[in-house]
């Protein structure tokens, strides 16, 4: 042990003033707020996006564009991946809504569609929400099934 490296008991020494506790603490007084204003107020919280009474930027900025409430969310899978886990032995010869969780390719409730990407080497028969042309083509062509939910 040299006079270099003598260092304080870990926890011995504070590294923060306490804020608020009198004048003789250094921190009294205004307690680091500064004089008067609103943010020297006790309960004070600032609105997300507030910018001192000047026009917010989410306000200022033009709105266009419409949003469907009734739009329908399809999860795409194309036939090159259902291919992929074919050839990988995760998908014997039906596919449906419970398969494909089970894959992880959709959740419980999702909408799936299926698109043409790919091709199908394999007889599969398909029990989907949606198909596009193309892939139900396919499918067929292949000899499976593309059956509509």
């Amino acid at each position: 042990m040299q006079l270099n490296n003598l260092r304080p008991a870990k926890g011995a020494v504070k590294t923060s003033k306490r804020i608020g506790r009198g004048q003789g603490s250094g921190k009294g007084g205004t307690a680091t707020r500064g004089h008067k204003g609103q943010k020297s107020r006790s309960g004070y919280s600032r609105k997300i996006g507030f910018e001192g009474g000047q026009m917010p930027l989410q306000r200022r900025v033009p709105k266009f564009g419409f949003t469907n409430i009734n739009r329908k969310e399809y999860n795409g899978i194309n036939l090159d991946k259902l291919q992929e886990f074919v050839d990988s032995g995760k998908i014997k010869d039906t596919v449906n809504m419970e398969v494909l969780c089970a894959i992880k390719l959709a959740r419980k409730n999702d909408l799936v569609k299926i698109l043409g990407r790919g091709e199908l080497k394999v007889k599969l028969n398909i029990t989907v929400h949606k198909f596009t042309v193309t892939a139900k083509a396919a499918i067929e062509k292949a000899g499976g099934e593309a059956v509509t939910l």
